[in-house]
């Protein structure tokens, strides 16, 4: 990992135990020395569990795993590692996800498909299976309430500092917790980076109304990031419900019971998402991309996307350059209805150009000032439609080829 913390990064919240969770985390030695690289969570029997996963087509073994195993909304463990992401390993990556959820299963006395697994790391490597389970049994019995933070930090790679975020929730007037970590740094653009995502809730929810409700929040926070545009092949993200939580029944349907947890938790994986794009790699900068007056919400996001993902547009965020004609030429490269004569572009509170020209009498020294900020905002209105969307990147500095050309090394 690299040595340096983001100048972007947030502190870790408090991590409060969380009532049918303990976890333990430890060194298997898997690739990096002398740290944790593995944690095992336990959860409390009827746990229901929910997932969102890559939709990459080359997707890891463990990710494979999870979509089969999550068809019963069931979980009993969860087994996650760091240094190898046990993607493109064939034969080997499918025993491997069998070998680690029978031995966690095991331990934990329940059935290798109740087990969730997730990997990250090195492409194409086998994983190295037995160093993995050979640390099992030491990390059950070190298994405790308040090892939230050591787990956060075993999954890190080329994250710079460990991700959570904590919310409550109200359902049917009693108050439930939510408490979730996540890590990703590089090869980040959801499309449901490398990006995994765990959170428990001690609400007693149907399995069919906590995928609902994780999909829907998925859709509001991850999958409105992006980093470099290249989606993992192990992106997952997992939400437990443990039941430890006195409420009124849940319809399976979920429904007007869950508006506010289902707010709440899109919040915290917002949360959690930017922070991701706050610990981009050799980010400066954290850029806000919000597209108005579009023909959809669709078009809106792909012009979005299509600015936030780049090169020019980044690369004169991390230089502080206030090059508005880059952020034109991204718009009109997305392949959505675009009108040059009708656009305007915004930099921080300034309009800097609208209908197909610079703003006349335009004083690029307050917008100077908002580049030199660690928080950039790009507005954009096609001044076509109604639609709008809002999508988070970072800039783009030689930090990030340092980073990625010497990951394997």
């Amino acid at each position: 990992m690299p040595g340096a913390v983001s100048p972007l990064a947030v502190p870790l919240p408090p991590l409060a135990p969380l009532a049918g969770v303990r976890l333990a985390a430890g060194a298997a030695g898997i690739r990096y020395k002398g740290r944790d690289d593995l944690f095992l969570v336990e959860l409390a029997p009827g746990t229901t569990a929910a997932g969102v996963f890559t939709r990459n087509k080359c997707p890891g073994a463990p990710v494979d795993w999870c979509r089969d195993a999550l068809k019963a909304g069931r979980a009993r463990g969860l087994v996650a590692n760091s240094g190898n992401a046990n993607v493109f390993t064939g034969r080997a990556g499918r025993e491997a996800t069998r070998a680690s959820a029978a031995a966690a299963a095991e331990l934990l006395g329940c059935r290798p498909r109740e087990v969730m697994l997730a990997s990250t790391g090195v492409i194409g490597e086998k994983l190295p299976t037995e160093r993995l389970t050979a640390a099992l049994p030491g990390l059950h019995a070190a298994l405790a309430d308040d090892a939230w933070e050591r787990a956060a930090r075993a999954v890190m790679t080329t994250d710079t500092f460990p991700k959570a975020a904590v919310r409550t929730a109200r359902i049917g007037g009693a108050e439930v917790r939510l408490q979730g970590f996540c890590k990703g740094s590089g090869m980040i653009a959801p499309d449901m980076a490398t990006m995994l995502c765990f959170v428990f809730t001690d609400a007693r929810i149907p399995a069919a109304a906590l995928q609902a409700a994780l999909r829907k929040a998925v859709g509001a926070s991850f999958n409105n990031i992006t980093v470099d545009s290249d989606t993992s092949t192990s992106d997952s993200v997992f939400l437990f419900a443990t039941g430890q939580a006195k409420h009124p029944r849940v319809p399976a349907e979920g429904g007007p019971a869950l508006r506010d947890f289902t707010a709440k938790l899109a919040d915290l994986l917002r949360e959690l998402a930017l922070m991701v794009v706050r610990d981009g790699e050799g980010a400066r900068h954290l850029v806000e991309v919000n597209v108005t007056g579009a023909v959809s919400a669709a078009s809106a996001k792909r012009v979005a996307l299509a600015i936030a993902n780049s090169p020019l547009v980044k690369t004169a965020v991390a230089g502080e350059d206030a090059n508005w004609g880059r952020i034109v030429a991204a718009v009109g490269k997305a392949g959505e209805p675009a009108e040059r004569d009708t656009l305007s572009v915004t930099i921080g509170d300034t309009m800097v150009a609208t209908a197909g020209s610079v703003v006349a009498d335009y004083d690029e020294a307050p917008v100077a000032a908002h580049m030199r900020g660690r928080e950039v905002r790009i507005g954009v209105d096609l001044a076509l439609g109604r639609g709008k969307a809002t999508v988070w990147t970072c800039d783009l500095t030689h930090g990030y080829i340092d980073i990625n050309g010497s990951y394997r090394s």
